[in-house]
C-alpha cells in the first residue's frame, strides 16, 4: 500500500532533510531532454518541464484544476460558445521586457497552421472556423484576429466544451516573431533568444547536462515568484537521481527507479504519487508483415499479464491497461473507462485464446513465426518492462521476438516515418479530456505514428466533437475506441501514475497530472 496519494492535479511537496542550497535557489533532477523546446511546434513530454516555467498563455491551470487567468486578465465566450474574446493584461511583457501583444498570438497560431512550421499539434487548433481548411492549403482564413493591441479573438466552427482547457495548453502560447524569423531552427537554443513569458527565463542551456533559470522580473506576478534560481539537473538513470536526493545533492527529483517505490512509500516523506492522466503502450504497424494480421496483434496483446507488468515488474500503483484512455477523463459525469470495453483483453494473460488465435493466423505453437522487432528508446524501466514481455510471448505464445533499443534523437524520426514492426510509446494528456488521446488516431493527425486510416473512427470522432449532448459525445468516443482498441493498432500496457520526490523544505511546489511540474510559487525554508 503506498503512503500517499496526492490527490486531484496538485502536488504539495512534504520532504527530506536540509536544504543544500541558498535559500532561493532550488535543484531539480529531469530524466530526459527533448530535441525542441518551441512551444507551437513540440509534442515531446521532455519539454514540457521547460516549457511550462519559461511560457505562459492566455489562461492557465490552477493547482485544483481549475481555469484561471494568465496573460489574459479577463475573458467573454458567446452565447451561442462559438466566439471566444479576450482581454491581456497591461502587464504582459516578454521576459526581455518587450509588450506582449494580440498580434502575438495570432502570429503562433498562423504559424502553427503554416505546415512548414512542422508543428505536431496543429490539429489542436482546427476547431477554430477555417483553421484546417488554412492548414491544408486551402482558400479560407482562420476566424482568428487581433481586435486591438489588447484583445485577441478567434470564433469556433461548433461549440466546444473543453475548449479554455486547451488554451491552456502550449499549441496556444504565444512566439515572438522577431526572434523566431531571425532563427527559426536555433531560437530555442540559445538563452539570449529563447525569449518566454512564463515566471522563469533561462540563463544557462548546458545540452546533455540540464538548464539554469533565474526570476523573470518582467513577468505579471513576479513579485510572488520567491525563486531566484531554478537548475534543471539531466540525469538519465533513475539510481543515480535517487543517490543525489538521498544524499541531499538535490532538492527534487522527477522519476524514482520503480523497484525503489515499496520502500519510499514507507520510508521517506519526501516521496509524491500524482495521479497522471497517461497510458504507456506500443504500436502495432498494420503494414508490416506478421503484424499486418489483425489475429497476429491481438495475440500478441492478449498474451501479456498486465497485472504481473504492474506488480512486479513496475512494482507501482499504475493501472492495467486494456484500452487507450485512462482513468480519470470525465464527461457528463461518467468516466471514460466506465462506459468504454475492454476489448477482448484482460488484466492476465489469456494465453490458450492467444495461442488460438496466432494458430489461425497461421504460426501453430509459433511455428515460422517471421523474424519480429520491438523497437524502443534507452530507458531502462522501459527495457525491463519489454525484456519481461518479450518473456511472456516466449511463454505463451513460443515465439522470439527481438528488442532492439536505441537512444531517443534516433528512434523517433524511425517511429515518425513509421519504419517499425512494433513501437514503444505512450501518451500524456495535453488537456483533461479523452479526444486528447482519440485525436490522435484520425487518419490526418501526425501523431498517429501507425499511419492507422478508418473512415468510421473519423465519422466518430467528427460526431462527438459535433455533438451539444456530453452524453451523446461519451457515447461516439466508446464507439471510435472500440474501433480503433478492436483493429488491435497498440498493445495497451498500463495507465500511469507519477512516482517522485520533493524535499520538506521546498513549499508551494506542484505537478499537475499533465506531468508538468510547476516552480512559481515554490519557497525554501530551512
Amino acid at each position: 500500500m503506498l503512503k500517499k496519494l496526492i490527490p486531484l492535479i496538485a502536488a504539495t511537496s512534504l520532504a527530506l532533510g536540509g536544504a543544500a542550497y541558498a535559500e532561493s535557489s532550488l535543484v531539480y533532477v529531469v530524466n530526459n531532454e527533448s530535441d525542441t523546446f518551441d512551444p507551437g511546434t513540440t509534442n515531446e513530454t521532455f519539454a514540457a518541464p521547460i516549457i511550462g516555467n519559461t511560457f505562459e498563455g492566455l489562461v492557465k491551470f490552477a493547482p485544483d484544476g481549475s481555469i484561471v487567468p494568465a496573460l489574459a486578465e479577463s475573458w467573454e465566450i458567446s452565447d451561442d460558445g462559438l466566439t471566444y474574446t479576450f482581454k491581456l493584461r497591461e502587464d504582459a511583457k516578454w521576459s526581455d521586457g518587450e509588450p506582449v501583444t494580440a498580434d502575438d498570438f495570432i502570429y503562433a497560431w498562423t504559424r502553427v497552421l503554416t505546415p512548414a512550421s512542422g508543428a505536431k499539434n496543429s490539429a489542436l487548433l482546427y476547431h477554430i472556423e477555417g483553421a484546417e481548411e488554412f492548414y491544408e492549403g486551402g482558400d479560407a482564413e482562420p476566424n482568428m484576429k487581433a481586435v486591438d493591441e489588447h484583445t485577441v479573438q478567434f470564433t469556433l466552427k461548433q461549440r466546444v466544451p473543453y475548449m479554455l482547457q486547451l488554451v491552456a495548453y502550449s499549441t496556444y502560447f504565444p512566439v515572438r516573431q522577431d526572434i523566431v524569423e531571425a532563427d527559426p531552427e536555433g531560437w530555442t537554443r540559445n538563452p539570449d533568444t529563447y525569449i518566454g513569458t512564463g515566471p522563469f527565463r533561462v540563463t544557462e542551456m548546458n545540452l546533455g547536462e540540464g538548464f539554469v533559470f533565474e526570476k523573470n522580473p518582467n513577468y505579471y506576478g513576479a513579485d510572488n515568484v520567491k525563486l531566484d534560481k531554478l537548475t534543471f539537473r539531466l540525469i538519465p538513470q533513475q539510481s543515480t537521481a535517487l543517490a543525489a536526493m538521498e544524499a541531499g545533492d538535490v532538492d527534487g527529483i522527477e522519476s524514482v527507479p520503480a523497484s525503489e517505490v515499496p520502500r519510499l512509500s514507507v520510508e521517506s516523506d519526501a516521496f509524491l504519487v500524482i495521479p497522471s492522466l497517461g497510458t504507456t503502450y506500443a504500436f502495432f504497424n498494420p503494414a508490416a508483415s506478421p503484424i499486418d494480421d489483425v489475429k497476429v496483434r491481438k495475440a500478441l496483446s492478449m498474451a501479456i499479464d498486465r497485472q504481473e507488468i504492474v506488480e512486479f515488474v513496475l512494482q507501482s500503483a499504475d493501472v492495467p491497461a486494456t484500452g487507450l484512455v485512462p482513468y480519470g477523463m470525465n464527461v457528463a459525469g461518467e468516466d471514460f473507462r466506465d462506459v468504454a470495453e475492454d476489448y477482448g483483453l484482460g488484466e492476465t494473460a489469456k494465453a490458450e485464446e492467444a495461442q488460438k488465435l496466432l494458430a489461425e493466423a497461421g504460426y501453430p505453437n509459433g511455428e515460422g513465426f517471421p523474424e519480429t522487432v520491438f523497437m524502443t528508446y534507452a530507458s531502462p524501466p522501459i527495457q525491463k518492462l519489454l525484456e519481461a514481455i518479450q518473456q511472456m510471448w516466449k511463454e505463451n505464445l513460443n515465439i522470439d521476438v527481438e528488442i532492439d533499443v536505441s537512444e531517443w534523437k534516433v528512434y523517433y524520426p524511425e517511429v515518425q516515418k513509421v519504419e517499425y514492426q512494433i513501437a514503444q510509446m505512450g501518451w500524456g494528456a495535453d488537456y483533461p479530456h479523452p479526444m486528447t488521446f482519440l485525436d490522435n488516431f484520425v487518419s490526418t493527425s501526425p501523431n498517429n505514428l501507425a499511419k492507422w486510416a478508418n473512415e468510421d473512427y473519423d465519422a466518430e470522432i467528427a460526431a462527438a466533437k459535433a455533438a451539444v449532448d456530453q452524453s451523446e459525445s461519451l457515447q461516439h468516443m466508446a464507439n471510435a475506441e472500440a474501433i480503433m482498441m478492436n483493429d488491435h493498432v497498440i498493445l495497451p500496457m498500463y495507465h500511469r501514475n507519477l512516482y517522485m520526490m520533493m524535499g520538506t523544505h521546498v513549499k508551494g511546489f506542484w505537478r499537475s497530472t499533465l506531468g508538468v511540474p510547476y516552480f512559481a510559487n515554490v519557497t525554501i525554508e530551512e
